[in-house]
């Protein structure tokens, strides 16, 4: 079964709406005309409750089936990024400064055209549950949202999400069981020293010389410390010391972005990490401060709803445009908080070339819109099936 009929027809509505958005990007919890927007369009296809201001500016809106059953959640993140855009499109985002870099704009296009069609249909059991998340890129949105209490509030059963791929081929979906995307730690060292003249750096404690001592050896963490089959990454993405050429630094700091997939493994990374500084500011003679930030948890998808998802893409694309044990990804995603909540899978979808995700050139593809509207809207109606 390929792209619903009915949503096909509502393709070039539904470029409007991604055109719309993607001009007007928002940052983080702030996404308040896009959630306006939103839940103009909701209102217009007749959906039976629009829950506003959770998570400062998230939406939650409830379409009734045809008899009792249980919800089903289907989530969109909806917030963009700090990025300057570099596309030269006509409908290039209005806000300098802002983008939509990671096609959330594309996800609540998805998401609007199955809530539509959901609206018009409504040949299934039970509710399902739209799902409107901020600050999915920078502040765990989904995280605020699930403490608020939306799973049991809106009684949600299980949970489902899509994120686009670029490079991936058009209409691929991949997914797998057990962990997709991976956990992210932030660590931030600042190393304090004495500084001076570069000519007597037997009068300063050389805080340079520790970072870079640092640096070196947290990335023994990974060969001497974990097992070879874990899936592991410690990058060093920044360090900032001095002001001249021939003057020792008083201080300077680095700090590094930290993932994995097990939580045992996670709380190994941070103790090895902490010890490995604490040790080499000893011998350096320096004092280290530590802030080591736990971020996203790894994204674990439960095994049967995984497969059934599988089964409801290959519905829509066919068995040979979906990955059902796919690869793991090393980036990170807020939606592992709705699943640790309630069962659920989340899902890559390909929409052909172009640059990458976060990138100052990347596009969503309008094209794709409708493929990941028929998968939501086919999700509810092979899961809440009419008797």
């Amino acid at each position: 079964m390929p792209v619903l009929n009915a949503i096909a027809g509502y393709a070039e509505e539904m470029t409007g709406w991604r055109r719309h958005l993607h001009q007007h990007p928002e940052l983080r919890f702030e996404c308040y005309e896009t959630a306006a927007f939103i839940a103009d369009r909701l209102r217009e296809f007749g959906v039976d409750e629009v829950h506003e201001g959770i998570a400062t500016t998230g939406i939650v809106a409830i379409i009734n089936g045809q008899g009792g059953g249980p919800t089903i959640g289907l989530r969109a993140d909806m917030d963009a990024l700090p990025i300057l855009e570099a596309t030269g499109l006509d409908y290039a985002s209005t806000i300098p400064g802002k983008m939509h870099a990671c096609g959330h704009d594309g996800h609540v296009t998805m998401l609007l055209g199955a809530a539509k069609y959901l609206c018009e249909t409504r040949r299934f059991a039970g509710r399902v549950a739209l799902i409107f998340q901020p600050a999915e890129e920078d502040g765990g949105g989904g995280e605020v949202m699930v403490q608020e209490g939306i799973m049991d509030r809106f009684d949600i059963a299980q949970v489902y999400g899509i994120h686009n791929a670029p490079g991936v081929p058009f209409g691929h979906f991949t997914t797998t069981p057990g962990a997709l995307m991976a956990s992210v730690d932030t660590a931030t060292v600042v190393v304090t020293g004495k500084g001076g003249h570069g000519a007597t750096p037997h009068d300063c404690v050389d805080p340079v010389v520790a970072i870079v001592g640092m640096v070196q050896a947290v990335q023994t963490i990974i060969p001497r410390n974990t097992y070879a089959l874990d899936e592991v990454v410690i990058s060093v993405t920044q360090i900032h010391t001095g002001s001249a050429s021939n003057i020792i630094p008083g201080d300077g700091w680095f700090c590094a972005t930290i993932r994995c997939f097990d939580p045992n493994v996670r709380t190994l990374l941070k103790r090895r990490f902490v010890e490995i500084v604490e040790g080499h500011a000893l011998a350096y003679g320096v004092t280290a401060a530590v802030d080591y930030d736990w971020g996203y948890p790894a994204t674990i998808n439960h095994a049967d709803q995984a497969a059934f998802a599988a089964e409801v893409a290959i519905e829509v694309s066919g068995a040979n445009a979906v990955e059902a044990n796919g690869r793991r990804e090393m980036g990170s995603e807020d939606f592992s908080y709705m699943l640790d909540a309630r069962p659920g899978a989340y899902l890559f979808m390909g929409i052909g070339d172009g640059a990458g995700l976060h990138h100052a050139a990347y596009n969503f593809n309008d094209d794709a819109a409708p493929v990941g509207a028929s998968f939501f809207a086919r999700l509810v109606e092979r899961a809440q099936p009419l008797a």
